[in-house]
């Protein structure tokens, strides 16, 4: 409290900056590289971060056209190699590198997923996953240097569009594959993705890695202040489209938030009260934004129960697997939806028994954050009420 007794007000979130990865024509690492260079990030600040990597390499950044858009080329040259790297070697060379803890945090967690769709593909633990394509020298720096120039722009959050895979088949070092490519198909899991185009590989596991590691949601462009975009051309320039990678940069806004959900329901008739609020709490634990009982009426006259999830792509079969496990459902209906929310802040404020959290809009309406109010009122053994109401007073007055 102030001296006078009025609230102090004491944090406030300000805005994000966002990154929307426009994936039409796929997603690939030097066309991610190239998108963001071409939005602004800075290309001294990007090479001197991958020549601290100590790989030899040298680097172009060249302005092209595909299918008439302008658009940033980026190439790695790097001396020929024929040793094939391992996933403790590669994290190795991150750490040595001059990187920001954003960057190379965000460089092992997109190598690391790589690393489990390959042993997932190819039946061995991680340790012993050869890296063929993915560990070569340019690939290297094609993910670190996605990390780096997220960094150097700013980025709190990305987000990306539905993923076009492409299709026909692809060569590797396992020789002809369909496409998407089986680490590829593992890495987009539950994400949203289609085929559209030519025949060939749009989605490299590369561009995968960084999309299904980095990307907070998938579907449409959320509500943003627009500042910048940018286009990362890939090796190929397609008769009927454009082979580019687009990049939306921007500032979150308070418009109404159009993102992509998905819904998983059940419906259950011989479960117990006390299993079904169980199930509840491991989902909502797990990963679900929202979770509901809804008493139905099902065949044969019997009355039973409708439990509905609401989650994020990335979280259905995690929340599946939790819905077999803890109840008698033997069939789950999924689906997608469009889920619309106003964009909330947060900011804390002084109460005689602490400090708590109010989430607020624009539009006036507020909160205050109930699992703050119930443990000042568990710890201070008073009213859950009363904590309620000192925190809305202190919220008011900071607000008038």
């Amino acid at each position: 409290m102030s001296r006078g007794g009025s609230p102090v007000k004491l944090k406030v979130l300000l805005s994000m900056k966002l990154c929307y990865f426009d994936a039409f024509s796929g997603i690939s690492g030097d066309m991610t590289v190239g998108a963001l260079l071409d939005a602004g990030a800075s290309w001294d600040g990007l090479q001197t971060a991958l020549h601290s990597l100590n790989l030899g390499a040298s680097f172009r950044l060249e302005k092209t056209k595909r299918h008439g858009i302008s658009a940033s080329k980026f190439s790695v040259d790097a001396p020929a190699e024929k040793k094939h790297r391992h996933l403790p070697h590669i994290e190795k060379i991150i750490e040595a590198g001059a990187l920001s803890d954003r960057s190379r945090g965000n460089a092992l967690a997109v190598f690391r997923r790589l690393g489990e769709a390959e042993a997932q593909s190819h039946a061995v633990p991680i340790e012993k996953v050869h890296f063929h394509e993915v560990g070569a020298i340019d690939s290297i720096c094609d993910i670190v240097g996605a990390c780096v120039a997220l960094d150097l722009l700013g980025i709190d959050a990305v987000y990306s569009s539905r993923i076009n895979v492409g299709s026909g088949t692809v060569h590797t070092e396992h020789g002809l594959l369909p496409v998407p490519a089986p680490a590829t198909t593992t890495l987009l899991l539950n994400r949203p993705v289609y085929s559209s185009g030519p025949e060939t590989e749009l989605t490299t596991p590369t561009g995968a890695a960084l999309v299904s590691t980095l990307a907070k949601d998938f579907g449409k462009l959320p509500p943003i202040r627009l500042l910048a975009q940018g286009f990362g051309a890939g090796d190929k320039d397609f008769p009927m489209q454009a082979n580019v990678l687009r990049v939306l940069i921007g500032e979150q806004t308070s418009a109404v938030e159009s993102t992509t959900i998905s819904v998983l329901e059940a419906n259950i008739d011989d479960s117990t009260p006390q299993v079904l609020g169980y199930a509840m709490e491991r989902l909502l634990k797990a990963g679900a934004l929202d979770v509901t009982l809804t008493p139905v009426q099902m065949k044969k006259n019997r009355p039973g129960s409708q439990l509905s999830v609401i989650c994020g792509p990335g979280h259905v079969d995690t929340l599946s697997q939790i819905l077999f496990a803890e109840t008698s459902t033997l069939g789950i209906r999924i689906f997608d939806a469009q889920r619309r929310v106003l964009a909330r802040n947060v900011e804390e404020v002084e109460t005689e028994h602490g400090r708590i959290r109010v989430k607020f809009t624009d539009g006036g309406s507020f909160a205050p954050e109930y699992d703050d109010c119930r443990r000042i009122a568990e710890d201070h053994q008073v009213p859950l009420r009363e904590v309620i109401s000192q925190a809305t007073h202190a919220f008011q007055h900071l607000r008038s």
